[in-house]
């Protein structure tokens, strides 16, 4: 016997559905729940994810600011060891 839901079972049975019909309602929504389940726990992994790259992306944002100011003086020194190769 698959997985069913007992109450919905119970009920169904008791408002005069057939024990088949009830059996296969129960069953169909027992498997719904249980897939259900599963994207549930897929979007909270999905969430913990997005969360783990939002914050890398900050603290690579805040290692680039932080960065800001010598960015120029790298930049003039490449520009100058450019020049030394090409002369």
């Amino acid at each position: 016997m698959a997985l069913q839901l007992g109450a919905l079972r119970d009920a169904l049975l008791d408002a005069g559905a057939s024990t088949d019909k009830a059996d296969k309602a129960a069953e169909e929504l027992a498997d719904y729940e249980k897939r259900l389940l599963g994207v549930e726990g897929k979007l909270t992994m999905l969430i913990w994810a997005v969360g783990a790259n939002a914050a890398a992306t900050i603290a690579v944002l805040g290692m680039i600011v932080s960065m800001n100011g010598r960015l120029g003086d790298i930049s003039g020194q490449l520009t100058q060891i450019a020049q030394l190769l090409h002369h």
